[in-house]
């Protein structure tokens, strides 16, 4: 398995860190991240967190930008100057920083969600309400129907 899956809640101890799930850590492991690069979510009060091949990957795509426009300072100032990095301790437990809380809300328990090739930090309740929206709006897709319209 190398791919983020599923999803966990921890509790946050007395000095602010949280144990990344089990499950998670396999996949870091396997993967050599030896440091996490976190990103405030742009539209959602979360944070992505995957390896420097997250990094990587926005800063690709902003050397496809042109320097001298403003899509590409917008787009260095959100993948630079609302990132982090998190380093994992020997017990697998990362430190959660007041700009990870300010943008989460995240005060006692930590919901830790698989997202494929990154994972994303929420506040448990936070994601609870998306993951039922999310699931509303793919039914509403499957049944061909708009938010709020009953299937024929």
């Amino acid at each position: 398995m190398d791919r983020f899956l599923s999803n966990a809640v921890n509790r946050i101890d007395a000095k602010g860190r949280v144990s990344v799930p089990a499950h998670f850590r396999t996949v870091l492991q396997k993967r050599g991240y030896s440091e996490l690069y976190a990103l405030r979510c742009l539209d959602q009060a979360a944070m992505d967190v995957g390896g420097l091949d997250l990094l990587d990957r926005y800063e690709q795509r902003i050397a496809l930008e042109d320097p001298f426009q403003q899509t590409a300072d917008d787009m260095s100032f959100f993948c630079h100057g609302d990132g982090t990095f998190l380093k994992l301790d020997q017990d697998g437990r990362v430190t959660l920083t007041d700009f990870i809380r300010e943008h989460t809300g995240i005060t006692t328990e930590v919901a830790f969600v698989g997202r494929g090739s990154f994972f994303q930090i929420w506040e448990p309740a936070k994601l609870a309400a998306y993951g039922a929206a999310a699931r509303a709006r793919l039914l509403h897709l499957r049944q061909g129907t708009k938010p709020g319209e009953r299937p024929e």
